[in-house]
């Protein structure tokens, strides 16, 4: 059964550690991180772009597959299905196609209009009993050809945003999506220890993931960041296992070209990666 967000990040955040947001794109993906979660008795979020939603064909799809894999798979930990980076109409699709939380991201609008659209969200997503997101500062590099400068967000908007009732809140500190740049100025802790003082309780999203350092991880959290998205790192690791298996000809052996056994390694690759990132966000037992 998927539930909203907003239990577990409050326990995370009272708790000193983080719950990860792992992307999904594919059945192979979905599979590889529940068993992750229920095997580490971990809670989880799995994050859907607008863009992988409509490569599985639709948000409707995503979540009927979702819920029928906790039911076949017996996952017993929090599970929460989560869309990413959306726009205000992919808010209203994913709350019609039964997500359990959302994320809109006005971040793009000036403060006034992100204010406005957070604030109608907010009331809609609440009374369906669904968690809500929202982001203040542009966070770096591409996401479904959203381009952001990674901009650190203002601490006083995030007030603002804050304040409307929202769940949690995704603020730029100089994080970035893909692969960091070796010149990255790394995240901006005073930026981060700012938006906590003005945010209080409000557990903060670390988005990009992928390739911050793990002393820097865990400052992060010590700072009140209780969710931390990675979509890159498993794609890569995906990609590495699946490279490395069709370059030693596994694919021509036998019937080792059955997508079963071609898929096998990339998807053992992912668990590998999540079960990383849940003993260093520390949300291992925690379910």
């Amino acid at each position: 059964m998927l539930v909203s967000a907003t239990e577990m990040l409050k326990k995370a955040k009272a708790g000193h550690y983080a719950v990860g947001q792992f992307n999904i794109n594919n059945l192979e993906w979905t599979k590889s991180i529940l068993q992750t979660a229920q095997e580490l008795n971990s809670p989880v979020i799995l994050g859907v772009s607008e863009g992988a939603g409509k490569y599985m064909t639709g948000f409707k799809t995503v979540a009927a597959m979702v819920e029928a894999m906790i039911d076949e798979m017996g996952i017993t930990v929090p599970v929460a299905l989560h869309l990413d980076h959306g726009t205000y109409e992919g808010c209203y699709k994913c709350i019609k196609a039964g997500f359990s939380s959302i994320m809109f991201d006005g971040s793009h609008y000036p403060i006034e209009e992100n204010v406005e659209k957070t604030r109608e969200l907010v009331k809609v997503a609440h009374a369906m009993g669904l968690s809500i997101e929202a982001e203040v500062g542009a966070i770096g590099g591409e996401e479904d050809g959203v381009v952001g400068m990674g901009e650190c967000a203002d601490p006083d908007e995030c007030k603002a945003i804050a304040d409307l009732g929202i769940d949690f809140l995704a603020a730029g500190i100089g994080n970035i999506h893909g692969k960091y740049p070796a010149n990255w100025k790394g995240l901006s802790f005073e930026t981060l220890a700012a938006i906590q003082e003005k945010t209080g309780e409000m557990p903060l999203v670390l988005h990009g993931g992928t390739g911050i350092p793990a002393d820097m991880i865990r400052k992060a959290i010590d700072l009140g960041v209780a969710k931390i998205n990675v979509n890159t790192e498993c794609q890569l690791s995906f990609a590495a296992a699946t490279r490395k298996y069709i370059e030693e000809g596994k694919d021509e052996q036998g019937k080792g070209y059955d997508p079963r056994k071609l898929l096998a390694p990339g998807a053992a690759a992912i668990k590998e990666t999540v079960k990383e990132k849940m003993e260093l966000f520390g949300s291992v037992g925690k379910a």
